[in-house]
């Protein structure tokens, strides 16, 4: 495991990790990742969500009630359901993104794949990520686990994630690149 000097993506590792043994013994990794995922589409699709998690100001119980609403209506179940209303009750809501990451890398690292973390300035059609997924498999030497998640702040191009290498080819950073350079001219 990849030790952080972040106090918050330790707690999200071990938990992520406590998560992944138990899915194992229960033969449920899949099940759990597609549940993480859902979890976390709703958390990125939502602000109120997101203070929830976030805010200090919700009490523990106010948060354990509100997600054991929200994973029922949902329809997360068994582990990953009951994972997420322990997080709650153990007051580690603020550490659920950093610990659906942990999870994703885990499982990836596990089904032998290595795992790359996609930013795109639009959303990428099947044939673009299949064109990608095939790119960074020649570069790892293995398959690849691509999450994509869009951020039009960019304008254009990627930013590519994987282990401890960034590839930044957005249009956003060549344009601030730009901007530095005439400035150090002028």
């Amino acid at each position: 495991m990849a030790q952080s000097s972040s106090p918050i993506s330790a707690v999200a590792e071990r938990y992520a990790g406590s998560l992944f043994e138990l899915a194992q013994q229960a033969n449920s990794v899949a099940k759990v990742e597609a549940d993480l995922n859902s979890f976390g589409a709703m958390l990125d699709g939502s602000a109120d969500l997101a203070r929830l998690i976030n805010s200090p100001v919700f009490t523990s119980d106010d948060q354990a009630r509100a997600i054991a609403a929200i994973v029922d209506k949902a329809g997360i179940t068994g582990l990953t359901g009951n994972f997420l209303r322990v997080v709650a009750r153990n007051r580690r809501l603020f550490a659920v993104p950093g610990m659906i990451k942990a999870f994703r890398r885990i499982a990836a690292e596990h089904r032998g794949e290595a795992a790359a973390e996609v930013t795109s300035a639009h959303e990428l059609t099947a044939a673009q990520q299949t064109e990608l997924k095939a790119a960074l498999k020649s570069v790892a030497g293995k398959d690849v686990a691509v999450t994509v998640t869009v951020d039009p702040s960019l304008l254009g191009g990627l930013v590519v994630k994987m282990g401890s290498r960034q590839i930044d080819t957005s249009l956003k950073t060549k344009l601030n690149s730009l901007k530095l350079a005439l400035k150090e001219v002028g």
